[in-house]
C-alpha cells in the first residue's frame, strides 16, 4: 500500500511510528557515528548488515529506550540493535551493542532485550550471535528500580549446549557485556578490541594497579595467555567470515545433525605425500597442520584457538563432506607433550563437538603429559584428567590414529585406550607405545640390557598392538584418508532413525 492509499485515520499513527523508527536508527547521532567511521569501524547496524544475509534482519525492540526515564534522555534502541536474521540462509538470532549510544551500556530496556534474544534462540532452537562493544551495566540504573528480575546471563547458561553461541568483540567490552563472551561457545576478538571485568580506571581505583587497556584485556593476550578468546580477526570482514565458517560446520541446534555438504574434494584419494610429511624418526618434529591439510577435504578447515595451548591443535573441518572435529598433537611445540593449556583447550572443544553431534578425529603423536615441577604446580594432571573425561564420555563417533608415538597418560587422553567407544582405531607401522619412552628406562632403574629390551619392544609396538587388537588395523599412511572416510561413514550411520537432542551430563569433571 502506497502512502497515498493510507486511510486518513491510520496516517497520523503510521507517521509517528516512522518518526520514532528514524530516531532509533539515528543511533548516537551523526557526530558520534562520524567519529566511529573515522576510526575505521562499522556501526552496530552496519555490522549486522555485513554479517547477515542482505535484507534479512527483522529487528526486535527498535523502540526500546525511546522514552525518557528518571529525567534521563531517550537512548535510541537502548544501545542494542538486534533481532532475527539469516546467515547463509540459516535463521539466527543476533544482537549488536551500539557504542554510539551511551557507550553501548546496558540499560533496563537493553537488559530485557538481551534476555528476549537469548530466550528466542533457546525457544526456537536457533544459533545466537552477539557483537560486543559496550561498557557493561549503565551507571544511571542505580537511579531507579530494576523492573526485570531475570537476566540474560541466566538464560545464556541455560542455552549452553542447546544452540551454538558466538560472540564477536568488536570494540571494548566490560562487565556484564563481557560475560556474554565468557558464556559463548566461540569467541572472536578484533585485533584492536579489548575485554575485561572492569576497565583500567576502575582497576586503578580498586587495586592501585595502573595498566593499559591492551595489557589488561587485549585480543592478543586473551587469545594466547588467558584462553578467553578463541580466534583473532584483523577487522569485521575477517571476523564475520570466521563466524559464518564456524556456523556452517555446526547444526542449528542440538536437536539437529550437522549438515552434509559434499564438495569437489569429498571422494576417496590416496595420501602419497604423507610419507614425506611425517618423519620416520619419532624424535624429529613436523607440522601436524600439514597432515590435516592432506587428510581433510581441500579448503575445509577452521582451526580453533591456534595461539593457546599450542601443543594440541583443535580444528573443525570436513571429511567426505561431513563435519568433523579434530584434536591433534603438534610435534613442533613441546614435542607434542600435553600441557595444562592444551588439555583445557581440547577438553572444552570436545564438549562443544559432543553437544552438537560433530564426530571427533584424534591424531596422536606425543611423548606424554608434560612433566616437571612447573607443570605439576600448574595443575597439568588435573587438566589432563579433564581431557580424558571429555574424550571418554563422547557420544559421537570417535576415530583415533596413532602416527608415531603415544606414551603413558598421553595415549589415553587422545582416545587410544582400546575398546573405549572408538568407531575406528588405527595406527601407522613403526609406532612406539609404553608407560614411558625407552630413553627414560635408566631413570626407572633398568640396566643396559633392560633398556635395550624396552627399546626393542617399543619398536615392535605396531606389531604387538595389531596382534592383540589394540587397534582395529595397522595401515599404510597413504591409506589414512580412505580408511577414515570408511570409519566416518560407519559412525554417521548410527544417525539413521535416531532423534538428536541435547546431552544430559551428570558427571563431576576434574
Amino acid at each position: 500500500m502506497s502512502a497515498g492509499d493510507t486511510p486518513q485515520d491510520w496516517a497520523p499513527l503510521l507517521e509517528e511510528l516512522e518518526t520514532r523508527r528514524q530516531a532509533a536508527r539515528a543511533m548516537g547521532g551523526e557526530e558520534r557515528l562520524g567519529r566511529l567511521r573515522a576510526s575505521g569501524r562499522l556501526n552496530a547496524r552496519e555490522q549486522l548488515a555485513a554479517l547477515c544475509d542482505p535484507g534479512s534482519l527483522q529487528e526486535t525492540g527498535t523502540l526500546a529506550g525511546a522514552l525518557p526515564h528518571a529525567g534521563l534522555p531517550p537512548a535510541p534502541a537502548d544501545a542494542l540493535v538486534g533481532g532475527i536474521a539469516r546467515i547463509d540462509g540459516r535463521t539466527v538470532v543476533v544482537g549488536a551493542e551500539d557504542f554510539t549510544v551511551q557507550g553501548g551500556s546496558i540499560g533496563f530496556a537493553t537488559a530485557a532485550k538481551r534476555l528476549r534474544l537469548a530466550r528466542l534462540a533457546r525457544q526456537e532452537r536457533a544459533p545466537l550471535v552477539m557483537l560486543l562493544d559496550g561498557a557493561g551495566e549503565r551507571a544511571s540504573n542505580a537511579l531507579q528500580r530494576y523492573p526485570y528480575a531475570p537476566n540474560d546471563m541466566q538464560e545464556m547458561a541455560t542455552l549452553s549446549g542447546q544452540v551454538p553461541t558466538v560472540a564477536v568483540v568488536t570494540g571494548s567490552s566490560a562487565g556484564h557485556g563481557a560475560v556474554t563472551a565468557l558464556l559463548s561457545d566461540f569467541v572472536v576478538m578484533l585485533e584492536r578490541s579489548t575485554l575485561f571485568a572492569a576497565g583500567p580506571a576502575l582497576v586503578a581505583a580498586a587495586t592501585g594497579e595502573v595498566v593499559s587497556k591492551e595489557e589488561l584485556g587485549g585480543a592478543r593476550m586473551h587469545a594466547s595467555l588467558s584462553g578467553v578468546a578463541h580466534n583473532i580477526a584483523a577487522d569485521e570482514t575477517e571476523a564475520f567470515a570466521l563466524v559464518r565458517r564456524y556456523l556452517s560446520l555446526m547444526p542449528s541446534s542440538a536437536w539437529s545433525w550437522p549438515r552434509s555438504v559434499p564438495g569437489p574434494d569429498s571422494a576417496p584419494r590416496p595420501l602419497s605425500s604423507l610419507l614425506s610429511l611425517v618423519p620416520r624418526d619419532a624424535q624429529r618434529p613436523y607440522d601436524m597442520r600439514a597432515v590435516l591439510r592432506e587428510v581433510l577435504d581441500e579448503g575445509e578447515s577452521l582451526e580453533i584457538q591456534p595461539l593457546f595451548g599450542r601443543s594440541i591443535i583443535t580444528a573443525l573441518g570436513r571429511l567426505g563432506g561431513e563435519s568433523i572435529a579434530i584434536v591433534a598433537n603438534q610435534p613442533t611445540v613441546l614435542a607434542g607433550a600435553i600441557d595444562r593449556d592444551a588439555a583445557d583447550k581440547a577438553a572444552r572443544f570436545l564438549q562443544v563437538a559432543d553437544a552438537f553431534h560433530v564426530p571427533v578425529l584424534f591424531l596422536a603423536d606425543n611423548p606424554g603429559v608434560l612433566s616437571g615441577s612447573k607443570a605439576e604446580r600448574a595443575g597439568t594432571l588435573r587438566a589432563a584428567a579433564r581431557l580424558y573425561m571429555a574424550q571418554s564420555r563422547l557420544r559421537v563417533p570417535k576415530l583415533h590414529v596413532t602416527l608415531r608415538k603415544a606414551y603413558g597418560f598421553g595415549s589415553s587422553v587422545m582416545g587410544m585406550n582400546p575398546f573405549d567407544g572408538q568407531t575406528l582405531s588405527l595406527a601407522f607401522p613403526g609406532i612406539s607405545l609404553g608407560g614411558l619412552p625407552a630413553a627414560g628406562a635408566a631413570v626407572a632403574g633398568f640396566d643396559e640390557a633392560g633398556r635395550q629390551n624396552m627399546a626393542e619392544r617399543q619398536s615392535e609396538g605396531a606389531w604387538t598392538a595389531g596382534d592383540t587388537l589394540a587397534y582395529d588395523e595397522i595401515i599404510d599412511p597413504r591409506e589414512l584418508r580412505n580408511a577414515l572416510l570408511a570409519g566416518l561413514a560407519l559412525g554417521i550411520g548410527r544417525r539413521a532413525g535416531a532423534s538428536p537432542g541435547p546431552a544430559h551430563n551428570a558427571a563431576i569433571w576434574p
